[in-house]
């Protein structure tokens, strides 16, 4: 995936413009720096990651809500008690959407470097950023493979053999500890 990049009005401005954008450099805070920039961008990315996940865990949602309609009917006098292998089918169902759901916490909660002057003036918080972005992108194309082939499974049966399988091929638990590895970097 590539970003972007947008060019700073401010970087080339005049003399009148510079003063202003040092005085709006003094509150400490300027939203046109690079920094700012990719920090939203990280933003941007792990906002839409979680999304992905979430119609992923919705779908799987869905498939588990018309087999219990099938396959786990209320209780009657003929059957009193569930099938208890629709009963660990509808709960493996149920485990797939809360491994989904904890990845999409795990991504909506992550740290992102704070924006403190310390770091800005002694550590290369651009460069730790771009890293962070760049490891985002390759997850966004991980969850996108990922949504499109939970997407495609048609029925619960299915859904239980595959999507664990998925979830390990779709490396985002390899691409996740490079981004916290690339976090710790800054901490040293």
């Amino acid at each position: 995936m590539e970003l972007k990049h947008v060019a700073n009005p401010i970087e080339e401005a005049g003399a009148t413009e510079q003063v202003l954008s040092n005085l709006f450099y003094g509150w400490g805070y300027n939203f046109y720096r690079r920094e700012n920039q990719l920090r939203a961008d990280d933003l941007l990315i792990r906002g839409k990651l979680s999304d992905l996940l979430g119609e992923s865990r919705a779908h799987l949602a869905a498939l588990e809500a018309t087999f219990r309609r099938e396959h786990l009917p209320p209780p009657s006098r003929e059957h009193p008690f569930p099938n208890p292998s629709a009963v660990t089918q509808a709960q493996a169902l149920h485990r797939l959407q809360q491994d989904i759901e904890q990845f999409e916490t795990t991504v909506r909660t992550a740290a992102v470097p704070e924006m403190d002057r310390i770091h800005q003036r002694h550590r290369d918080e651009a460069g730790t950023l771009q890293a962070l972005v760049s490891i985002d992108g390759a997850m966004v194309q991980a969850v996108l493979s990922l949504r499109s082939a939970i997407s495609g499974i048609a029925d619960a049966a299915a859904a239980t053999a595959e999507v664990p399988e998925l979830l390990r091929q779709s490396g985002f638990k390899d691409l996740w500890e490079r981004r916290q590895a690339a976090l710790s970097a800054i901490g040293e």
